[in-house]
C-alpha cells in the first residue's frame, strides 16, 4: 500500500510509478510486465462474482436437496442487480451493503470462536514445525494442496486497485483491526471442526453454523459476497480508466458517480461485458470448486508481477539493493510457490482468464501501438502552427464573427481540420485557439496552474491542458480558465472543430494487417470526442480525412 502512485494504487499505477526514466530494456520489461498483469486482473474481475456468489448459494443445497437445481438460476439473479447497482456508484452500494459486511465479519468471528472454544488444540496449528512435517510427509501432495487452499490469500490485489476509492489509511485500519482477525477466527475455528468431525469436509464453512442458522447464513454470506465483488469490479474500473488516460485502451464511456470523491466511476460498456463473461462462466464451470481451478492462475501471477514492480519502488525510495532483493525474493517466493501450485489446474479451467489475459494484452498493445504510429503519420502530414500563421498573414482570407477552437494532439503542429477548413472554405474566426489535451503520467494534475497559454499572434492562441490519468477533462473547465486568463469565450459563439479519421489498412496479408486491422476497428468504435469531452454537440464540425495505415 506504500508504492502508491500519489494516491492512486493498482498495477498500472505501480507501473507508471517505477518506469524508468531511459527507454531502455528495463523500461521495456516493466512496461511488459505490468501490462500483462493489468490484463489478467479482468479475468479476477468476471471471475471473483461468480465463484463468491456460487459458493454462498451452494449452501442452499446442504439445507435441502430440493435447492441444487436452483442454484444457477438464483446465482444469474444475483450477478445481475450486482451488475444493475453498479451505475448507482461505489459509494452507494457501500452504504446499503457496508454494515451488511461489518455484521458478516463479526458472525464469522463468533461462529470460529465458538468452534475454537470446543477444540483450543487447534492454536496448536501456528507451530511452524507442523506445516514442514506436512510437506515432508505429503511431498507431491502437498504441493497440490497449497493450490486448493489458495483462495484464503486471495484480495490483496483488489485492495490495492481499489486505493484511489477508498485511500490507504482506511483499507489498513479495517483490515487489520477487524477483517483479518475475524478471518483467522473463522479459519481457526474450521480447522477445529475438522479435528472434531472429519466428515464435515464437504463445506466446512457452512457446517460451522447451527442448522437454524443454515439459512440466515445463506443470506447473509450472499449479501457479503456482493460487496466482495464489488470490489473486484470497481477495480476493474479504475485499471480501465488508467489505461485509457495512459493510451492503452481507445476512449470508452466513464460516468463519474460521486460529487465529493473523485475516484468513483462507472464504465457501461465495461460493466455488462464483465456481466456476460460472469453468467458464461457459472454457466460452463457450474460449482464454486470448479471455478475455483480457473482462479488461481491469473491472481498468483498477477501477485508475482507486482512483487516485481515492487522492487523497483524499494529502488525508488532509496532502499539499499540487499534490502530490496531480500524483501522482494521474500515475497516471490511465496508468490511462485501459489502459481506453480495453480500452474497444475492449467487444462482444468486455468487457461481460461490466462487466455483472457493474453487477449486484453494484445489489445492494450495494439492499440498503444497503432496510436503512436497514426500520431506520426499525422505529425508527418502537418505543418508547424508558426509556417501556417505565416502563410495565413500573407494572404487574404475572410475573418467571421466568434471563436474556433481546434482539437489538437500534437500541440506544436497546425490540425488537419484548420488547414481543410482554410483550404475549402477561405474563412477563419476572428478567434482562434488550437486545444491539445495531455493526460500526463501521475494521477491527478491542478489544470487551472499548468495550463499553457501561448498567444504567437493577434487572434491565434495554442492552448495545451494538462490532465492527470485518474482526472476527467472538461471542456467548460477548460474555458473557464481561459476567461479567467483574459481570452473571451462565449459558448454560444464558440464552433468546436475535430478531425476524424478513416483508417485505411494498405497491408495485404500477414499479422501486421490483422494487428492493423483490429486498431481500425478499435478506432471506428471507441466514443467520440464530443461525448468523451463534454463538448455540446450543436457546436461542433467534424473535418474527415482518410489516413493509410
Amino acid at each position: 500500500m506504500r508504492a502508491d502512485n500519489e494516491g492512486e494504487g493498482g498495477i498500472l499505477a505501480l507501473m507508471e510509478l517505477v518506469k524508468p526514466a531511459k527507454k531502455k530494456f528495463v523500461y521495456f520489461l516493466v512496461i511488459t510486465v505490468g501490462l500483462f498483469g493489468a490484463s489478467l486482473l479482468y479475468g479476477d474481475g468476471i471471475i471473483t462474482p461468480a465463484i463468491s456468489v456460487l459458493s454462498a448459494m451452494e449452501g442452499l443445497t446442504i439445507a435441502s436437496p430440493f435447492f441444487e437445481h436452483l442454484v444457477i438460476p438464483l446465482t444469474i439473479g444475483i450477478l445481475f442487480i450486482l451488475f444493475f447497482l453498479q451505475k448507482k456508484g461505489t459509494a452507494k452500494v457501500g452504504i446499503v451493503f457496508g454494515p451488511i459486511t461489518l455484521v458478516w465479519f463479526f458472525t464469522l468471528a463468533l461462529l470460529g470462536a465458538i468452534s475454537v472454544v470446543e477444540n483450543p488444540h487447534i492454536f496448536a496449528a501456528m507451530n511452524p514445525i507442523y506445516a514442514v512435517n506436512f510437506f515432508i510427509n505429503n511431498g507431491f501432495h502437498g504441493f497440490v494442496i497449497l493450490g486448493s487452499v489458495f483462495l484464503v490469500v486471495t484480495g490483496g490485489e483488489a485492495l490495492y486497485a481499489d486505493m484511489g476509492h477508498f485511500g490507504r489509511k482506511p483499507i489498513r485500519f479495517v483490515w487489520y483491526v477487524y477483517v483479518l482477525p475475524c478471518l483467522l477466527l473463522n479459519y481457526f475455528g474450521q480447522g477445529a471442526l475438522l479435528l472434531r468431525e472429519p466428515e464435515s469436509i464437504s463445506n466446512p464453512f457452512y457446517h460451522l453454523a447451527p442448522e437454524w442458522a443454515l439459512y440466515p447464513m445463506v443470506i447473509l454470506a450472499t449479501l457479503a459476497t456482493v460487496i466482495a465483488s464489488q470490489a473486484v469490479i470497481s477495480g476493474a474500473f479504475s485499471l480501465t480508466q488508467q489505461a485509457l488516460q495512459l493510451g492503452y485502451l481507445p476512449r470508452l464511456r466513464i460516468i463519474h458517480t460521486s460529487k465529493d470523491e473523485r475516484g468513483q466511476i462507472y464504465i457501461p460498456q465495461l460493466n455488462w461485458l464483465l456481466f456476460i463473461a460472469t453468467v458464461i462462466l457459472v454457466l460452463q464451470f457450474r460449482n464454486s470448486s470448479n471455478l475455483a481451478a480457473a482462479y488461481g492462475i491469473a491472481v498468483t501471477l498477477t501477485m508475482v508481477i507486482t512483487s516485481f514492480l515492487a522492487f523497483f519502488a524499494m529502488r525508488k525510495w532509496r532502499w539499499p539493493v540487499i534490502a530490496a532483493i531480500v524483501l522482494t525474493s521474500i515475497f516471490i517466493s511465496f508468490d511462485l510457490s501459489f502459481f506453480i501450485a495453480n500452474s497444475l489446474k492449467l487444462l482444468h479451467g486455468g487457461w481460461v482468464p490466462l487466455v483472457l489475459g493474453i487477449a486484453v494484452y494484445f489489445i492494450m498493445t495494439t492499440w498503444n501501438w497503432g496510436r503512436k504510429n497514426l500520431l506520426q503519420k499525422i505529425e508527418e502530414q502537418t505543418q508547424p502552427i508558426e509556417r501556417f500563421i505565416d502563410e495565413v498573414m500573407s494572404t487574404r482570407v475572410v475573418t467571421t464573427p466568434g471563436t474556433a477552437i481546434y482539437m489538437s494532439s500534437n500541440p506544436k503542429g497546425t490540425p488537419p481540420a484548420l488547414v481543410k477548413n482554410l483550404k475549402h472554405n477561405r474563412i477563419l474566426h476572428k478567434q482562434i485557439i488550437v486545444l491539445s489535451i495531455i493526460y500526463q503520467k501521475i494521477p491527478r494534475v491542478n489544470t487551472a496552474e499548468t495550463i499553457e497559454i501561448v498567444n504567437p499572434t493577434e487572434g491565434f492562441y495554442r492552448v495545451v491542458a494538462y490532465y492527470g490519468f485518474m482526472d476527467k477533462a472538461n471542456i467548460s473547465q477548460i474555458l473557464e480558465i481561459l476567461n479567467k486568463n483574459g481570452l473571451n469565450i462565449k459558448m454560444e459563439k464558440t464552433t468546436f472543430f475535430l478531425g476524424r479519421e478513416l483508417l485505411i489498412v494498405k497491408d495485404k496479408v500477414g499479422f501486421n494487417r490483422f494487428r492493423k486491422k483490429i486498431f481500425a476497428l478499435l478506432s471506428r468504435n471507441s466514443q467520440r470526442a464530443t461525448e468523451f469531452f463534454d463538448i455540446p454537440t450543436d457546436r461542433v464540425f467534424e473535418v474527415g480525412s482518410q489516413i493509410e495505415i
